[in-house]
């Protein structure tokens, strides 16, 4: 198999000059923490309930049983064959990964032509939104009859999936009748939560109705798509075994302290120095391919919610085991700010910020080195003619680059052979390790995500939910929206 490039010439001072670029001084001088963190994250690795407990579990998503493999392989296949559509519903690390996957590894346009489907459903993403829009058309134009769903959410408390659950399960009891719990499938937590008690009521009466698949201990949501995507791909065509081995290469490549040897790894460590001593908070990245679109979201969220932190991590041993919480003496207010895009279309918008802007970014590039379909250019009778679109995007990438550079800011790029489900499996895996080593570096914690609750928090108190601890509660009375007419215009 090739090997995937990180190129990082463009973060160095040979580069871009000494004010904006890493030097050599600056990687010796992060060595130290590098080591330790990878010290620290190996020993977490290596011991099967502290990667359970810390949510690290993810780790061993590439090198799950063939039996596990063969189990969803086959259910996935089951599905297409019994359908035509499937809506899958799901939020954040539930959708995401999921949606990427779809945009990656399946062909263009894939749910508008039959031809390109070999006989698969079509597969409707919904559950990630509150707005009414989506969700009424999508029922309103699909037969519930040909129509299998999919749900995940570890708990089956978050408002968007719960929601958009309820709506489609009454659509589908209407139409469908007694026996539509059999076009259900629930990816949900192995024991616990709302869902899972509803599957195990389901299954005790009829047990075709509310299959499920786990949603496994120490897996988080972002971190998630080798375990709670595996059905989609199957679903879809795509060989899961693939994609994890290509995440597996991944592991291996990236199991090494030295930078030199570690893509993940000096990928963190540069960031995090253009970050914490080069004043580069806004982290932009673009793929040069419209099928990776989604995979640059995913990694915008796996970021974002990884590394915004507002305390440091403060680590403790109980029963045991390694814990981490809260420093709440130590407000750090970390994590870069990632924005996804896309070359060559946001060349024409976020790339004049990129250039003339504050030079406060760094830029990561994805290059795809071949392209499955290419087309050439002909009948122009100019500089196009002649030219493969693959060709035309390669140049547009290195003058992307080459602007860049001669603005002195910095850039770095991964290049893959191939959109392939090895190489797509491969670049998730590089990025989750890169964020999992960034959040050692930063010294917070990257599997927990405690800013997302308060708009949830909010939301459950307003709806009149029950439960909400009487400290959350007394906050938001005490602290209404404060809304004055004279700062409204009408």
């Amino acid at each position: 198999m090739e090997k995937i490039k990180f190129d990082f010439n463009n973060m160095f001072s040979h580069s871009i000059g000494k004010s904006h670029g890493v030097t050599d001084a600056d990687i010796k001088g992060i060595q130290k923490r590098v080591n330790t963190a990878h010290k620290h994250l190996k020993t977490i690795f290596s011991n099967s309930q502290d990667r359970i407990n810390l949510g690290l579990e993810w780790v061993k998503l590439p090198f799950q049983s063939k039996e596990t493999i063969e189990t969803i392989q086959n259910l996935g296949d089951e599905i297409s064959s019994s359908c035509g559509s499937v809506i899958s519903l799901g939020i954040g690390g539930s959708y995401l990964g999921i949606k990427a996957a779809q945009e990656a590894l399946s062909p263009a346009y894939y749910n508008e032509f039959k031809s390109l489907r070999n006989g698969r459903p079509r597969i409707y993403f919904d559950g990630n939104n509150l707005d009414p829009d989506t969700l009424s058309v999508l029922l309103k134009n699909l037969n519930p009859r040909e129509t299998f769903v999919v749900v995940i959410s570890k708990s089956g408390e978050t408002t968007e999936t719960k929601a958009a659950f309820a709506v489609v399960e009454a659509w589908l009891r209407r139409g469908v009748g007694p026996t539509y719990g059999r076009q259900i499938v629930a990816i949900t937590d192995p024991s616990s939560g709302m869902l899972r008690k509803r599957v195990d009521q389901e299954q005790s009466k009829d047990p075709l109705s509310f299959r499920s698949l786990d949603v496994l201990k120490g897996v988080g949501g972002r971190f998630s798509e080798l375990n709670i995507g595996l059905l989609h791909l199957a679903m879809a065509g795509i060989k899961i075994q693939e994609v994890l081995d290509g995440a597996a290469s991944m592991a291996k490549c990236c199991g090494e302290s030295n930078l030199r040897k570690n893509p993940a790894y000096m990928y963190a460590a540069l960031q995090t120095i253009m970050y914490k001593k080069k004043g580069k908070p806004i982290a932009i990245i673009m793929p040069f391919s419209e099928r990776l679109k989604y995979t640059a979201d995913w990694y915008v969220q796996l970021l974002a919610e990884s590394l915004g932190k507002k305390y440091s991590r403060k680590i403790i041993r109980k029963d045991g085991y390694e814990a981490w919480i809260a420093d709440r003496s130590k407000v750090v207010n970390v994590g870069r700010t990632p924005i996804s895009a896309r070359g060559t279309n946001d060349l024409h918008s976020i790339q004049q910020n990129n250039i003339e802007g504050e030079n406060d970014k760094t830029v990561t590039f994805i290059k795809v080195e071949r392209f499955k379909d290419d087309i050439t250019v002909s009948g122009t009778g100019d500089i196009l003619d002649g030219r493969p679109y693959s060709k035309l995007l390669a140049i547009a990438q290195e003058a992307t680059e080459w602007a860049l550079v001669r603005e002195t800011r910095p850039n770095c790029t991964i290049t893959i052979p191939e959109i392939s489900p090895y190489y797509w499996g491969a670049i998730l895996f590089f990025f989750e390790i890169a964020t999992a080593f960034e959040g050692e570096l930063l010294g917070v914690n990257a599997f927990d995500q405690p800013g997302v609750e308060g708009y949830k928090n909010y939301m459950y108190y307003k709806l009149g939910r029950g439960g909400i601890p009487e400290a959350i509660s007394d906050n938001i009375k005490n602290n209404p929206l404060i809304k004055k007419n004279k700062y409204i215009l009408r």
